[in-house]
């Protein structure tokens, strides 16, 4: 007796298989007019998109409407909730971050170096789109609109395949683009979304190596691990941001304080949000216990050593959880902190060379020698001197908007703008120049 079930999987399968590669060709087709694009055309293309996003708005609105209250029937956390939701003011940067983009410098065309020759030839090297890039990542709508606006501006099609929650959110976005690409000199399909949930379908678009020249994946550990491990095309690993502040003995306690609070609290649900404070042990005795005073204030869970055990009696707080060892390697995402005091500087660099995802690191000291051991030592993206990890972004970076911050140290590192998605090639020009 045949195996009914598993020839329902086979059809399911090659189905989405068919569909997936079908929106892959339909971007593969148009690189060669997207390259050819000049500047004023991608820029007219951007701004019309930005207007889109405001005519369509009751749309998106309404749309993620839906997602925000399927998340929360399903049990998902606030914090991850406030990834997905979209407001007035989201909206309206998520337009603005177009609208940068068209105004910065268009780098494909840019001469990177001029080689001249002793037999004469003119070597160019010269910056150029990737062609086709598969975006892979979670549930934040304004991905959508950033890796839409970069591409398109580099001369990349772009395949979207967003997470299930935002599913809604995305179709309507894409939908708005599109119809701001109307007119313009950019082609529909240089903009794709995958609109199937089946995890198969991630497989299926990065191991398209004949379609796909680029695969970016953007959001957990396991999204992210899973994307390279099955990738058949280059990968730009985005990491997990398990970042670190840490406070040292000559600390201004009153930029601390403001520090913490903002790379904790400001917006707990992103990469670039702190997981664990550090806290030189003099500076503990002075200052933490009104830390962990203010922060729980806040809605923090704070976790901490035994050493911040103790501190926190001082406080009124008893029953501080103890911080086991995974706790100093989890990236929260939530209002929950890994505290650990730490005897100086050495030690706490080993503990973030330990724990850390080499994405944001901060010190706030007002000692200039241990401040350039600690940027220099720290293995990390971007390393930081008395300001907050929050602004590891695109936006705050002044390149627009962002494709994903890059944790590998190979072609991209840090947050990813408009010349991190360019690749480059060698124009030789002669004058009947032939090999000996």
């Amino acid at each position: 007796m045949p195996n009914i079930g598993n020839e329902k999987v086979t059809e399911t399968v090659m189905g989405l298989r068919e569909a997936v590669l079908a929106k892959a060709k339909a971007a593969k087709r148009t690189t060669r007019v997207l390259g050819t694009l000049s500047t004023e055309q991608k820029n007219e293309a951007l701004l019309k998109m930005a207007d889109a996003l405001w005519r369509n708005r009751d749309a998106i609105f309404a749309a993620n409407g839906e997602d925000v209250k399927e998340a929360r029937e399903s049990g998902v956390s606030e914090a991850r909730i406030d990834r997905l939701a979209l407001t007035e003011k989201r909206l309206r940067e998520m337009m603005e971050g177009l609208r940068q983009i068209a105004g910065l410098e268009d780098p494909v065309g840019e001469s990177l170096e001029t080689i001249r020759r002793p037999n004469g030839l003119l070597i160019e090297k010269v910056r150029v789109p990737f062609g086709v890039i598969a975006m892979v990542y979670e549930s934040r709508p304004n991905v959508t609109v950033d890796a839409a606006g970069l591409a398109l501006k580099t001369g990349n099609a772009v395949v979207l395949r967003g997470g299930k929650e935002a599913l809604k959110s995305n179709i309507a976005l894409v939908e708005a683009l599109q119809d701001g690409l109307k007119q313009t000199a950019v082609p529909l399909d240089a903009l794709q979304l995958i609109d199937c949930t089946e995890r198969e379908s991630v497989d299926i678009l990065i191991r398209a190596k004949d379609l796909v020249d680029l695969a970016i994946p953007r959001g957990g550990a396991g999204l992210i691990q899973r994307v390279m491990e099955n990738s058949l095309v280059p990968v730009i690993e985005t990491g997990v941001g398990n970042c670190h502040v840490y406070v040292d003995a000559e600390a201004d306690y009153e930029m601390a304080t403001k520090i913490i609070l903002n790379a904790k609290t400001q917006r707990p649900s992103v990469c670039n949000a702190m997981e664990t404070m550090l806290v030189h042990e003099q500076a503990a005795k002075k200052w933490l216990p009104n830390m962990i005073y203010l922060l729980q204030e806040r809605g923090v869970e704070v976790r901490g050593c035994t050493k911040t055990q103790e501190l926190a009696k001082a406080c009124g707080c008893l029953n501080l959880p103890l911080a086991a060892e995974e706790d100093y390697a989890t990236e929260y995402l939530d209002l929950v902190l890994a505290v650990k005091v730490v005897s100086d500087v050495e030690e706490a660099i080993a503990h973030i060379e330990r724990f850390g995802t080499r994405h944001s690191e901060a010190i706030v000291t007002g000692n200039q020698v241990t401040a350039d051991k600690f940027l220099r030592e720290v293995d990390a993206a971007a390393v930081y001197h008395n300001a907050s990890t929050r602004f590891t972004d695109g936006f705050e970076f002044g390149f627009g908007a962002e494709i994903g911050i890059s944790t590998q140290k190979l072609h991209a590192r840090g947050p990813m703008g408009l010349r991190e998605l360019t690749s480059y090639k060698y124009i030789i020009k002669g004058q009947g120049q032939i090999r000996g």
